[in-house]
């Protein structure tokens, strides 16, 4: 059983491995474009800074610091430019049509209003409106909360002034209060242009992307197991499983090779938890037989995922006594659920 198991995996490792690493490759060779748009001192620059996690943003709250529409770059991932431009209300704006220009390219809109100051004022919403009219992919960006007092309000009104079209997240770019959810909400508007993997590179901490990538890889495991059909959840499932440890291996920069990602899948699942039959034979049993193979299915994956990404944040080998335990446990409480 182990060896056709074997065999099996590697006919499908050679399908789906190459297109794979083909489609994380040139997902990172695309080009990403965040616009920040605000007023004068809305704390964009301090914002981008907190949510990369190093200094690419001048932080000078001064009107006249930017007078043009400037890219910041990261060292190393330069196809990715968050589009700094001049503030609302900046008099020193000196090409406002090379703002919408870039915001009509942009894949995601930061539109920042300050929580301390007079929110959605007349020219916000002049700009907002503008803005809205080339590009939807928008997030309301409500800086420094920590200034400012009932933000639900605040949040209320400006989601009556934009027709409750738009997320408004309200963060602190001084406190760090919800700039996890500003970055979930990214990732989130990214996922759908398949570029969530370059933002996820972009920024220091990465464990949020990978956690949320794992979790929706077993999900998806958990559909793909739960096929009424013997037999049939090999290849997609090898696919998801691979995918996963590709975007994985290239979001902390680990080198990846066919054999090494075969080796992870085959071992994981016929030395540690082998004993379950990865290709359950109760499944010729109609009913009870999908249910368990979901479930194994799932907590496999999700068992794969989660080890990989702790051995690959502490540069270690990977542990499959770990893993098979954190299997039993995942598989246990899934089964309780």
């Amino acid at each position: 059983m182990v060896k056709e198991f074997e065999d099996e995996v590697m006919r499908a490792m050679d399908k789906v491995f190459e297109d794979e690493m083909k489609k994380v490759s040139e997902t990172l060779e695309q080009d990403l474009l965040i616009s920040l748009i605000g007023e004068v001192n809305a704390g964009k620059s301090t914002t981008v800074n907190k949510i990369i996690g190093e200094e690419i943003a001048s932080t000078n709250p001064m009107p006249g610091e930017t007078v043009s529409v400037d890219p910041y770059n990261i060292r190393g991932l330069e196809n990715i430019k968050f589009m700094d431009t001049p503030g609302l209300n900046d008099p020193n704006d000196e090409n406002p049509r090379k703002t919408l220009e870039f915001v009509q390219q942009s894949d995601v809109v930061l539109f920042f209003l300050n929580a301390a100051g007079t929110v959605f004022s007349d020219s916000e919403k002049q700009k907002f409106a503008e803005i809205e009219k080339h590009n939807k992919d928008i997030l309301i960006v409500l800086n420094k909360i920590d200034a400012a007092e009932d933000i639900p309000s605040i949040i209320r009104f400006i989601k009556r002034h934009t027709n409750n079209k738009y997320k408004v997240i309200p963060v602190s770019s001084k406190t760090g209060e919800n700039l996890d959810l500003l970055k979930k909400e990214i990732l989130l508007l990214l996922e759908k242009k398949g570029k969530d993997l370059l933002f996820a590179k972009s920024m220091k901490e990465k464990s949020s992307a990978a956690t949320r990538w794992i979790v929706g890889a077993g999900v998806s495991a958990g559909i793909i197991g739960a096929s009424p059909i013997p037999g049939s959840d090999v290849l997609p499932l090898t696919t998801l499983q691979v995918g996963l440890i590709v975007k994985l291996s290239n979001l902390y920069d680990k080198p990846l090779t066919k054999k090494a990602a075969k080796d992870m899948i085959v071992i994981t699942a016929t030395q540690t938890i082998g004993h379950t039959l990865y290709r359950q034979a109760l499944k010729f049993v109609p009913g009870a037989g999908s249910i368990i193979g979901g479930t194994v299915a799932s907590s496999m994956t999700l068992a794969l995922g989660y080890g990989v990404k702790y051995a690959y944040e502490n540069n270690i080998a990977i542990d499959y006594e770990m893993i098979g335990s954190l299997y039993d446990k995942l598989k246990k409480r899934e089964k309780n659920a």
